[in-house]
């Protein structure tokens, strides 16, 4: 696999570090959202450091697109941790009334003593957090019921955060998408990459289409194959199979050569689609330490 440097730190993520520094005092409950397919890599570590006195809420989103046995190999792994776990696929709701449920239980002991102590109604505010792409507007529009958060394709279109009520008892402070400065993983990089969560302007699609190919051959052999009619042999590097994969769908330029930046779009589209298979690019024990 080849390495691609994938370097993504806007401003305006700074400054999203800073205001969640500042409001995250004003909150009960951190839920942190991730991608099932890549729940490590779209894990941001910087918000454990800024939630580490917080109740903890992970949501496993897009779990529908995710491999269903590596998804509950994850949910062990935060559930040992001490995180509530959900799985949710926020496009059609699923899951989604299970985070007040959790909410609810895990601030139960706290809303009690304040009940003891004369506070009769104190509504629970919880702060949503996540890297780009990785659907929170889509899940906070479908737990209020209407459109509330701005939603988008691009990565990063929350731009300030906003308090939105879900239920009279539970307030949500919603975030922009924060990445952090530096991918010291590239893995990880080229695992965001693939899913979407790095801006596809920014990124060589040829080179990164390729890399996806020799990386899900070696996780889900002969996927790629079945999904576009293609034979190749392992010996095959990814860009020559992207020309397959062009050739097989017609895909042509002037002059009749294969369109590999046609081929390269559709196999993303395709594979962040799970057109190929629901698929995990990652398990807990990839984890370095």
């Amino acid at each position: 696999m080849e390495d691609m440097n994938i370097q993504w730190y806007p401003g305006h993520m700074t400054k999203t570090r800073r205001m969640m520094e500042e409001n995250i005092k004003l909150t009960d409950i951190v839920i942190e959202l991730l991608d099932a397919r890549i729940p490590y890599s779209s894990k941001n570590p910087d918000i454990d450091k800024l939630a580490r006195d917080k109740k903890r809420i992970v949501i496993l989103n897009k779990a529908d697109l995710a491999d269903e046995k590596k998804t509950a190999v994850w949910s062990g792994y935060f559930e040992e941790k001490g995180f509530k776990v959900i799985r949710v696929n926020s496009i059609t709701g699923s899951g989604i009334k299970d985070i007040s449920t959790a909410a609810s239980e895990l601030m139960a002991e706290k809303l009690e003593r304040l009940r003891l102590r004369g506070r009769i109604f104190t509504p629970t505010r919880a702060m949503i957090a996540g890297i780009p792409n990785v659907g929170k507007s889509t899940l906070i529009n479908k737990l209020v019921g209407r459109n509330m958060a701005k939603t988008g394709d691009k990565p990063g279109i929350t731009r300030s955060k906003q308090w939105v009520k879900i239920r009279r008892d539970l307030e949500l402070m919603d975030t922009p998408g924060i990445l952090w400065p530096k991918f010291e993983d590239k893995t990880v990089g080229m695992r965001l990459a693939f899913t979407g969560a790095v801006n596809d302007d920014i990124i060589n699609l040829e080179e990164l289409s390729a890399n996806l190919i020799e990386c899900l051959d070696s996780l889900y052999p002969g996927a790629v194959a079945q999904r576009y009619g293609i034979e190749y042999g392992s010996d095959e590097g990814g860009f020559a199979v992207l020309e397959k994969i062009g050739a097989a769908r017609g895909f042509k330029v002037k002059g009749g050569n294969v369109d590999t930046k046609r081929a390269a779009s559709t196999l993303l589209d395709e594979f962040r689609a799970a057109k190929l298979g629901r698929m995990t690019l990652e398990l807990p024990e990839d984890i370095k330490s």
